[in-house]
């Protein structure tokens, strides 16, 4: 009974929190759209941080009760799942672009926050993320995300030029109230705190209820149901043609997870993940790695339906692996 009760807190929690990410979105949206910020200045900064809101809440209520295995394993396992498994079921609906700052900007990035958070933990020999590294993850978000923005503003100014000497109008969009959007954003705030708290609490519990451990929740139960809304957006824009929105999506939300995430989750209080191994830090790199050169090794610089079988192969090796070792455990 009582695990019944963990799972349906677990469920409950889940729902919350992917709703209350798709509001808070929605709204958050609407009102930049009321103060005429460019449609390309929410996509890099509501939109993303939208769809990694599941594991920010997640990670850092984590945090907060001293689960630092759930809330580094929320980390790493959803940027294995986001890398491998949600570009590789995309690109069996579509090839997946990776092209212009994607390429150049957003995936080295990627790739070096991997490895920062990887020397963290295993390079240092504390085995674990003090606040002052935490600290320096926060701030190299922040570089990040200014950087983007400035290049992103260029670019949105030399498309306004070239629209605006063609003389054409843009179609009216229509948008939300404010009133409206206002109360999206409030509810949706209020749906990820009371559901991130359910989702942990109800994820700890399924833990102990089966002997576990927290960390092997976190890799996969908890990961995968974090990521369902980069999952959900993927697939959407692939299936709409938008497909460098689709691993945009995937890369950004990487990013904000290693470096917002763990970053604000060690300021918090100093993770200590002891269920994580080097095997699931070195997967999460490899992933991304792998990603990049598939990306490199043609000229449309894209993932195919072949490459996406093969990373589609490759989560499905890593959590069969998970499930052999913690049986063996």
């Amino acid at each position: 009974m009582e695990l019944t009760l963990d799972i349906l807190w677990f469920a409950a929690g889940l729902v919350l929190v992917v709703k209350g990410a798709d509001w808070l979105t929605d709204g958050g949206s609407a009102v930049a759209r009321h103060m005429n910020v460019s449609s390309l200045i929410i996509g890099l900064t509501i939109v993303a941080f939208g769809t990694s809101l599941p594991e920010f809440v997640v990670s850092t209520i984590s945090a907060t009760k001293g689960n630092s295995d759930m809330s580094m394993g929320n980390v790493v396992g959803s940027n294995i799942f986001n890398t491998m498994a949600v570009v590789g079921i995309t690109a069996l609906f579509c090839p997946v672009a990776c092209r212009g700052a994607l390429f150049r900007r957003d995936i080295p990035v990627n790739i070096t926050a991997s490895v920062l958070v990887a020397c963290f933990l295993l390079c240092l020999g504390t085995d674990v993320i003090s606040r002052i590294e935490g600290t320096i993850l926060l701030a190299i978000f922040c570089g990040y995300l200014a950087i983007s923005i400035t290049q992103s503003v260029r670019s949105d100014r030399r498309r306004h030029d070239i629209t605006s000497s063609a003389d054409t109008l843009e179609p009216a969009v229509s948008v939300m109230p404010m009133w409206k959007a206002v109360t999206y954003i409030v509810v949706g705030l209020v749906a990820l705190v009371k559901g991130g708290d359910w989702f942990v609490d109800g994820a700890s519990g399924i833990a102990t209820r089966l002997g576990v451990s927290q960390s092997i929740i976190a890799l996969t139960i908890v990961s995968i149901g974090t990521s369902l809304p980069e999952l959900a957006t993927s697939i959407i824009a692939a299936r709409k043609g938008d497909t460098d929105m689709a691993m945009g999506n995937v890369v950004g939300s990487n990013i904000f997870n290693l470096l917002l995430i763990i970053g604000t989750s060690a300021v918090i209080t100093p993770i200590r993940p002891e269920g994580i191994s080097m095997v699931d830090i070195a997967v999460m790199i490899a992933a991304v790695v792998t990603l990049g050169i598939m990306c490199t090794t043609n000229r449309r610089h894209n993932i195919n339906k072949t490459k996406g079988a093969i990373l589609i192969v490759m989560a499905t090796a890593y959590y069969t692996y998970l499930v052999v070792s913690s049986q063996a455990t």
